[in-house]
């Protein structure tokens, strides 16, 4: 099996929207740098390339896609096959990078000029999916209930982030001024290292002028 890894660093936007090339049974991963806590959706499209008409049409049957989602520590949130679209749900339940991979499933039924796919995705981190919700907010009190209810749910989240941030940055700081206490106790160091050997070498060249009379 074929497989090639492409990592692309995603920003802490709320929506990221893109697509990208892969062949038949070809893995492509992305990296999503999300706070901990946070609900992340993933929308995705495949289409396929017709050497005919040289463009990109609807996949052939059976064609499929492979998501897996894990964290720097390599720990699986998400394996699953979906059909040539779908959405997948995934939660990080600790802040820092979460990997996403997408790879079609095998098939037989194409010919080797159209292994070439184009897959279309959409990442939201921290939006739940509108729509759905609104089909299970019927018990609630009205609509614009719900809609208050998901605006302070997008203000929680820009809050996790600024926080996550924040954190980030905080360890930043702490790693450059430990840097910068190192490197000055080095040249601390390498001072007091040279004057020693000079000190050493005018003491051994006095001992020994003296031992030979020359002074």
């Amino acid at each position: 099996m074929r497989v090639q890894a492409i990592l692309v660093c995603l920003s802490l936007s709320p929506l990221a929207a893109f697509y990208l090339h892969a062949g038949e049974e070809e893995q492509k991963c992305l990296i999503e740098d999300v706070p901990g806590d946070t609900w992340v959706a993933g929308t995705f499209k495949i289409q396929q390339w017709d050497p005919g008409s040289h463009g990109f049409r609807e996949p052939a049957p059976g064609l499929g896609m492979w998501v897996t989602v894990t964290t720097y520590r390599d720990e699986v949130l998400l394996s699953k096959l979906f059909g040539p679209e779908g959405t997948f749900y995934f939660t990080s339940y600790s802040p820092g990078e979460h990997i996403i991979c997408l790879e079609s499933n095998s098939t037989r039924l194409t010919l080797p000029g159209e292994r070439r796919l184009r897959i279309h995705l959409d990442i939201r981190a921290g939006e739940h999916d509108l729509d759905a919700a609104m089909a299970q907010a019927k018990d609630k009190v009205n609509e614009v209930t719900f809609k208050l209810e998901h605006l302070m749910e997008q203000i929680e989240q820009i809050l996790k982030e600024q926080n996550y941030q924040r954190d980030r940055e905080e360890i930043f700081r702490m790693t450059s001024e430990d840097t910068n206490s190192s490197v000055l106790w080095w040249a601390f160091a390498q001072t007091l290292i040279f004057i020693s050997v000079g000190i050493f070498q005018m003491k051994y060249l006095k001992d020994f002028f003296m031992a030979k009379k020359l002074v």
